[in-house]
Order: structure tokens, then C-alpha cells, then sequence
């Protein structure tokens, strides 16, 4: 896993502007960016789906584990990894109190610390640009496969 590098988290967590973009089943198309809002805790970005674990896009990356985001001036491709779990619920606290501070005074702020929310807590990290998605390396080599050599 590539970390953050310092200044990019920050500029990301202090926008108001995170669009997120899993890839589609085809593991090489992005799929249509969704505005959402994202907070940063110790050296991660973290989303959550207002809608909990029925949020397309949650779905999306979990099943791709992939993709990119565009916030603060920036396109990064990124990796998706669930929070989840009676062992993850210190970071969910955490991440609850990041999102107090970051959206103190919103109406949506309750539902996004809530718990149908905190079922659907996403880390965001950098990925190497050049990695193949597991679905994409499957597609080329079956296209590989299928197609004549000599």
C-alpha cells in the first residue's frame, strides 16, 4: 500500500469536494463519480455511504476494491478497504469525531455518524498508477486467449 504523502491528505481532507469513482464490473471503466463526503484520520481518507451498504458506489468498491477519486485540484487512483467489524470500532469513533469537527452544524451530519453510515466506512488510499485491477488483467488475458497469435 503507497501512503499519502502529507500534503496531498491534507489539501483532500480540507476540501469540500471529494467526487469517488470505483471502477466498473469491467475492472478498466470508472464509473460515474459521486460526490461524498470524506474526512482524513492519522494517515488515511475515510467516506462513508449515506445511505449505508445499499450505496451504489460503496458496493462498487468493495467488488473492485479500486479506482479513483477527484477532490481538492487532484485525480488519484486509489484503493478501497471496508471498516468494518467489532475490532474497527475505536477507528469508526475516530473517524465519527472527524466527521463532527470537518461538518459541525449540518443537517446530514447525524445520519453520517449514525450507524446504517458507520456500516458503510470506506479507507482510501493511493495506488500505483500502472496496477492492473484484478478484473482488468482477467479481461486482457481472456482477450489475449481468444484472439489468434500466430
Amino acid at each position: 500500500m503507497i501512503p499519502w504523502a502529507k500534503d496531498e491528505l491534507r489539501k483532500i481532507a480540507t476540501a469540500d469536494d471529494l467526487h469517488i469513482a470505483p471502477f466498473r464490473e469491467d475492472g478498466m471503466t470508472y464509473g460515474t463519480p459521486t460526490w461524498i463526503w470524506s474526512v482524513a484520520v492519522y494517515d488515511a481518507l475515510y467516506v462513508r455511504g449515506y445511505n449505508g451498504q445499499s450505496s451504489r458506489w460503496y458496493q462498487a468498491a468493495l467488488r473492485q476494491k479500486a479506482g479513483r477519486i477527484i477532490a481538492a485540484g487532484m485525480t488519484k487512483e486509489v484503493t478501497f478497504e471496508p471498516v468494518d467489524g467489532p475490532g474497527n470500532d475505536r477507528m469508526n469513533d475516530r473517524i465519527d469525531d472527524a466527521y463532527r469537527a470537518k461538518y459541525r452544524g449540518s443537517p446530514y451530519l447525524s445520519p453520517m455518524i449514525g450507524k446504517r453510515a458507520r456500516s458503510a466506512t470506506v479507507k482510501i488510499m493511493p495506488r500505483d498508477s500502472h496496477a492492473w485491477s484484478i478484473a482488468a488483467y482477467e479481461t486482457a488475458v481472456r482477450d489475449w486467449e481468444t484472439t489468434d497469435n500466430d
